[in-house]
């Protein structure tokens, strides 16, 4: 019965923070007639306001700040929505902006921890790949396969865990006193819009959890 408690429990909280996030994001997606402009318009006003000198673009991988190119890039729906999840959206990825423009070691550290963090996570499948093969024709090989599969695993635990910070620091750092000393929203849209950008910040939170409870699982098998 207590396993059975621990595994619930551990469930609620890798899938928790994503249901709260989709929930919070979907809540407050509905559009505003009282808004002056979009989440684009909004997020071309900040990074003209802060001094960026970075592009603006619609995407469909998902909102997001890319370092190497200089562009903040939101989805269609944030970028051409008049809604409170698109400029909390607009808001939180144009702090990433501002985070490269202040040189931000966390963030200047993270694309290039990803970029290896994908190599060694492919290195890492294909050991875990090979891992059953090795226990059926050569035993002693095994080990070392399986040691491989965790370092990957640990390379992609390592890159969300650098990314929390840097997601916090965007949502309450930056975007949200450029909402509040603005005057941007009223009170209770900008007590909505610190849900969103929590929401924001809690993006990497589910991934990070989920990546480390797979190295502990692994890590115990390793010890039989």
């Amino acid at each position: 019965m207590l396993w059975i408690i621990l595994a619930i429990s551990l469930f609620a909280l890798i899938l928790g923070p994503q249901f709260w996030t989709q929930r919070i994001l979907e809540k407050y997606s509905s559009e505003r007639d009282d808004f002056p402009g979009t989440g684009g318009e909004f997020a071309q006003h900040l990074i003209k306001q802060q001094g960026l000198d970075v592009k603006l673009e619609i995407t469909t991988a998902g909102d997001h700040y890319d370092p190497a190119l200089k562009t903040v890039r939101l989805l269609e729906k944030n970028f051409n929505g008049k809604s409170l999840t698109a400029v909390a959206t607009a808001a939180h990825e144009v702090g990433h902006a501002i985070q490269h423009q202040q040189g931000m070691w966390l963030l200047l550290m993270r694309s290039p921890l990803a970029k290896m963090a994908f190599y060694i996570e492919k290195v890492a499948q294909l050991a875990l790949i090979s891992t059953p093969l090795f226990l059926s024709f050569i035993p002693s090989m095994a080990r070392l396969s399986l040691m491989v599969a965790i370092i990957g695993m640990l390379a992609s635990t390592l890159v969300h865990l650098v990314t929390l910070p840097v997601e916090f620091n965007a949502s309450f750092s930056k975007a949200l006193p450029i909402l509040k000393n603005g005057d941007y929203l009223s009170k209770k849209d900008y007590r909505a819009a610190k849900k969103i950008l929590l929401a924001c910040a809690l993006t990497y939170v589910s991934a990070a959890l989920a990546s480390l409870l797979n190295v502990w699982r692994w890590l115990r098998f390793l010890k039989r």
